[in-house]
């Protein structure tokens, strides 16, 4: 499975987790609950997610990593290209404890360091391989190495 495809399978993932909660937390206040149990559930409903529990755990803690913007989403500010979690993931983490998280970089990609204003396709002759120039000059620019020939 290619990091573009598992990338987009990771944000989907995501989404439709942030979907749901959305649509629990609604259905629990238009159901004429009284907000004092309206507003106990909801934290219930955001704990279920393991990375929401993590920045709640955090949360009570020192804040650590830098002061979120307001306003600005903390992947507008920082460069997580290599951390292995959603952008939806890393701005809730921001928008709950009030500080961007630290880029987390996972394992070294594969492949060869991308040369700053060259597309991966310019710079390896990728002749047999059977993705798109678009998909390959993509994962070089959001990882900064140009992926090996498949």
């Amino acid at each position: 499975m290619s990091q573009t495809t598992l990338r987009l399978a990771r944000k989907a993932a995501a989404a439709m987790v942030i979907t749901v909660a959305a649509f629990g937390l609604t259905a629990c206040q238009d159901g004429g609950a009284a907000p004092s149990s309206s507003a106990a559930s909801a934290p219930a409903a955001k704990s279920s997610s393991p990375e929401t529990k993590a920045a709640q755990d955090s949360a009570g803690e020192a804040p650590t990593g830098t002061p979120a913007k307001s306003g600005t989403k903390c992947t507008d500010q920082i460069d997580y290209a290599g951390d292995n979690r959603s952008n939806a993931e890393i701005n809730t983490i921001g928008e709950e404890t009030g500080n961007c998280p630290a880029p987390e970089k996972g394992d070294k990609p594969k492949g060869t360091p991308k040369k700053p204003g060259t597309s991966c396709t310019d710079q390896i002759n990728y002749a047999g391989d059977n993705r798109s120039n678009a998909e390959i000059n993509t994962i070089g620019e959001e990882t900064g190495y140009c992926p090996p020939v498949q």
